[in-house]
């Protein structure tokens, strides 16, 4: 009996840990695909949007440019300009993808499933504490920028990376504070927890998401807020090529500056998917569907929703302009943060009164 009990449990620990590896191995395949397409995507909407074309000739509808752009980058030459303190300055891009590509470790993307009698959730890893790991991690991704921008030894990095950990810092705040309304109507930080409390309608076909459970103002403090936290446009200071060249990645050419160029539009998607689980219902949709479908339509109204967002993203960049620096800190600090912490109080009060 101990014996098949041993073999038994041993079983599951092997199932387990394969099991683990494929999850890790699909979601890094399918976040990177997903960071390739991203580029294009924006590449074609911005295009539109400038009443241009876009990428085209390469495959169909230009579909193949994110494969030519990845040859491109490994191809070319990688130049080190002699004056960079050469440790930091290789480990900084690294250190940002890294982040980037960790934080979505912790994203769950649709309910469990059971694979060989082991049941799992769809995300690498579930603890209870993950929207505080996720903001960790990608507070964390600051550093690359910051390492970048000093060990260039150029005043132009230097100055873009300043910009870049000022505008954390401010933005940050803002943000966090954003999202302490849906943890006080929560009462967690596990997001599985937070995405099925979600769950259903309320008055009529209207769905239970946080966004129209009070949290609509909240939900704008962080849209405005992701975008400072990763740099894209009305806030890419740190990058601003009419005043720095390029900003903290100036010195930086081939797969170096690849990783930094990955790196932001993983940010990006975990931004955008930590909004569809705070706000958006996660992967709760407006249909249920046939009982063969409930695995596949969670996983899609959770994408379709991220892509929402990423649409988003590309529309403003070819919509608005830049800030100034000083508008910029003065919308952080004067503007979202009142706003944040507003909408914190007044959403303590309703719960407080509700019980």
């Amino acid at each position: 009996m101990l014996r098949l009990y041993v073999e038994e449990k041993m079983l599951s620990i092997t199932t387990f840990v394969i099991v683990s590896v494929i999850k890790i191995v699909i979601a890094l395949a399918v976040l990177l695909t997903a960071v390739a397409y991203t580029v294009w995507l924006e590449r074609k909407l911005v295009g539109r949007i400038q009443n241009r074309w876009g990428p085209q000739r390469v495959g169909p509808f230009g579909l193949l440019q994110p494969l030519a752009d990845g040859a491109k980058f490994i191809f070319k030459e990688d130049l080190t300009p002699p004056y960079v303190y050469k440790p930091l300055y290789i480990a900084a891009p690294i250190l940002s993808l890294v982040l980037a590509l960790t934080s979505i470790s912790l994203v769950p993307i649709g309910n469990w499933v059971t694979v060989r009698g082991v049941r799992t959730p769809l995300e690498i890893t579930d603890v209870n504490i993950g929207l505080l790991i996720i903001l960790g991690i990608t507070s964390l991704s600051v550093y690359g920028v910051a390492l970048a921008g000093w060990s260039s030894n150029s005043k132009y990095s230097l100055l873009g990376s300043l910009r870049a950990s000022a505008q954390m810092v401010s933005y940050e705040i803002a943000l966090g504070v954003s999202l302490v309304g849906v943890l006080i109507m929560s009462g967690s930080l596990n997001l599985r927890e937070i995405v099925d409390m979600q769950g259903g309608h309320m008055a009529g076909f209207i769905p239970r998401w946080n966004i129209f459970r009070g949290q609509i103002v909240a939900f704008f403090v962080y849209l405005a807020a992701a975008f400072a936290e990763t740099n894209r446009v009305p806030f890419d200071l740190p990058e601003a090529e009419t005043e720095l060249v390029a900003g903290y990645h100036t010195e930086y050419s081939s797969m170096k500056f690849a990783m930094f160029f990955m790196a932001e539009y993983a940010n990006m998607i975990t931004a955008a998917s930590i909004a569809t689980l705070l706000f958006l219902g996660g992967w709760h949709g407006p249909l249920g569907g046939p009982w063969w479908l409930q695995a596949i339509l969670p996983v899609f109204w959770f994408a379709l929703k991220v892509f929402g967002f990423i649409f988003l993203y590309i529309w403003i960049r070819g919509t608005l302009p830049r800030f100034r620096y000083d508008q910029l800190m003065a919308f952080g600090w004067k503007f979202l943060f009142p706003i944040a912490v507003a909408n914190v109080l007044v959403t303590s009060l309703i719960v407080a009164l509700q019980k």
